[in-house]
């Protein structure tokens, strides 16, 4: 379950992003709600993403050779 952490800090590489008008809205809805900023909750998605990449039996039927 993916929990939103209000200490995110240290973000310091600009890269630029596009997103769906559905994601972003969603995203900013979110930010909104718990009361973060739009990076730190983008920043969460990716380590939460990233921890959990791998990890379903479907994702290793489909030949992921590597580990995070």
């Amino acid at each position: 379950m993916f929990i939103v952490n209000k200490g995110l800090s240290k973000s310091n590489i600009p890269r630029t992003i596009r997103f769906t008008e559905e994601i972003y809205n969603s995203l900013s809805e979110i930010a909104s709600h718990e009361n973060i900023s739009f990076n730190q909750l983008v920043l969460q998605c990716c380590r939460y993403a990233i921890d959990n990449y791998g990890t379903t039996e479907e994702s290793t039927e489909s030949g992921v050779w590597w580990e995070v």
